[in-house]
């Protein structure tokens, strides 16, 4: 696939690669050798995602470590390939410490959807999809429109595509094609990359209101408070003017409560 904005402005051809996405390749990579040295198999079985040992180990690990191991060669270097062209555009716009969240948080959100669908059936899961099916809904919301050309040949906006894949991949679960697992896996992390981003949205939404909105009540409230002292003042002007004409005892106990009160009031304010 080769990428291309409206205008003509490329992505991940030609950017290089940003610190995330190039040491999630160097990780993936060496895994990977280590996996092609090790001809028992002992360390994919440990890596990789078992839906049998996850629940009777227990191996916890490996709805997270399952994404960094792969089952060959080409199916390493699509997931890197793919991982870089979506990839590198989705860390600069989110931020290289988020982004790896929003990686890590898609693949291992993938793998524990994975096992609680397939908890019974022993099978063995590997490869970084489920996360970068989430990258790929990602860079989908933030450019829908963007055009994608498939071999380089065939013109598609990136909206389209990923819903064509998701859709694929839905359809194959429903009908049991190839026992459904990896198709599992890619969906988990299509529905936790879109319910990541679009939650941050609104997230970022609500902030703004509240701050706004605690801006308001701030306002309404030393507003509140300004006229509720001004009108103190005034009646406390009052008073001394009648002081100054009838003298203080000639107060009323009430007149005299109103003073201290405002004694009180003036010291807090100046505390």
């Amino acid at each position: 696939m080769s990428y291309r904005g409206y205008r003509e402005v490329k992505f991940g051809f030609g950017r290089g690669m940003t610190p995330v996405i190039k040491w999630l390749i160097i990780i993936n990579a060496a895994i990977f050798l280590i996996q092609i040295i090790d001809r028992s198999g002992y360390v994919t079985r440990q890596l990789g995602l078992s839906t049998r040992d996850v629940l009777t180990v227990p191996a916890f690990w490996q709805v997270f470590t399952y994404q960094f191991t792969h089952g060959g060669f080409f199916h390493i270097f699509f997931n890197m390939f793919i991982l870089w062209m979506f990839g590198t555009e989705v860390e600069m716009t989110l931020g290289s410490r988020r982004f790896l969240k929003f990686y890590l948080l898609c693949g291992t959100g993938a793998g524990i959807i994975t096992v609680m669908a397939f908890f019974s059936v022993p099978t063995l899961v590997v490869g970084a999809s489920g996360a970068i099916y989430g990258v790929m809904v990602a860079f989908a919301i933030m450019h829908p429109n963007r055009l994608v050309y498939i071999w380089f040949l065939i013109p598609i906006k990136v909206k389209y595509l990923v819903m064509l894949l998701v859709g694929m991949d839905l359809l194959y679960t429903l009908s049991g094609g190839g026992g459904g697992v990896a198709y599992v896996t890619h969906l988990g992390g299509a529905l936790i990359g879109f319910l990541y981003m679009k939650s941050n949205w609104r997230m970022g939404a609500l902030k703004s209101k509240f701050t706004r909105l605690k801006s308001d009540l701030k306002y309404k409230k030393e507003k509140k408070q300004q006229e509720t002292t001004d009108k103190l003042m005034e009646e406390v002007d009052q008073i001394l003017d009648k002081i100054s004409k009838v003298g203080y005892e000639n107060l009323t106990e009430k007149e005299k409560k109103l003073l201290e009160r405002a004694s009180d009031a003036l010291s807090r304010r100046k505390d």
